[in-house]
């Protein structure tokens, strides 16, 4: 059996890199487990922040409008040698296809796209729960852009509750505490309106921090940005394995 040479590497001005980070432009201070934050990762990952994009441009505005300035931020990752991207706002799976279309490396937008194979892994009676930032921005096409169904349960974050204020008025320092108990109450709620909510998946790509929490708070699997690129991740770079059977 023969198999193909691998392919060359790409020449690249930047080494040990494998993730890009699309970054909208914000000033709000960013926790570990946020999207934005180096120290989230547990690999080296290079960031890119596109300049006059803000998330309100994306979430209540037209992502399609700045697709340009996503492409030249794509260009720019492609070029320091990343192998795979992802963004900062799951918003921008209203703009999944096009950003596919154009990316030459595998690109994930959005947490959104693991609630099928969160659904897939879960009994038959169970569903998904889904924590949104605004509910009324959410519209079918992200859903169906990432490939999940429509009608599943969600529990938003309010309008002027710390969170949502941190990220609106760009503050310096979050209130880890508070956040984690708003986030905590928004599941509640959502467990308690429906029962039957297995997992939970964060739209938020500022939300990671809080997945821990909820586990161990309500005993459910916790899927977000973080655990979206952690897989893409494993799959740009498989684990190596010592094949143990040479040693007998």
């Amino acid at each position: 059996m023969t198999t193909s040479s691998p392919r060359a590497p790409r020449p690249r001005p930047v080494h040990g890199t494998t993730v890009g980070i699309i970054v909208l432009d914000t000033r709000f201070h960013r926790l570990p487990g946020d999207v934005a934050n180096a120290e989230t990762w547990p690999f080296p990952v290079q960031f890119r922040v596109v300049r006059g994009v803000r998330p309100q441009d994306v979430i209540a505005g037209n992502p399609a409008d700045a697709l340009a300035r996503f492409y030249e931020a794509i260009d720019d990752l492609v070029g320091t040698g990343v192998a795979g991207i992802t963004t900062s706002c799951g918003f921008l799976a209203a703009v999944h296809p096009e950003l596919r279309r154009y990316s030459p490396v595998p690109i994930a937008t959005s947490s959104l796209m693991q609630i099928p194979l969160a659904l897939s892994l879960l009994p038959e009676a169970q569903t998904v729960g889904i924590i949104v930032s605004d509910k009324a921005a959410l519209k079918d096409a992200h859903f169906r852009n990432s490939g999940a169904p429509l009608g599943l349960p969600m529990g938003e974050l309010p309008f002027d509750g710390p969170i949502r204020s941190h990220m609106r008025n760009n503050a310096p320092l979050a209130d880890h505490a508070a956040q984690e108990r708003e986030v905590l109450e928004v599941v509640e709620r959502m467990l308690t309106e429906t029962p039957t909510i297995g997992a939970i998946v964060s739209e938020c790509a500022n939300l990671p921090p809080f997945s821990a929490a909820i586990r161990q708070t309500f005993g459910l699997p916790v899927y977000d940005i973080v655990s979206l690129v952690e897989w893409m991740y494993a799959g740009l770079k498989p684990r190596r394995f010592d094949d143990a059977t040479r040693a007998r």
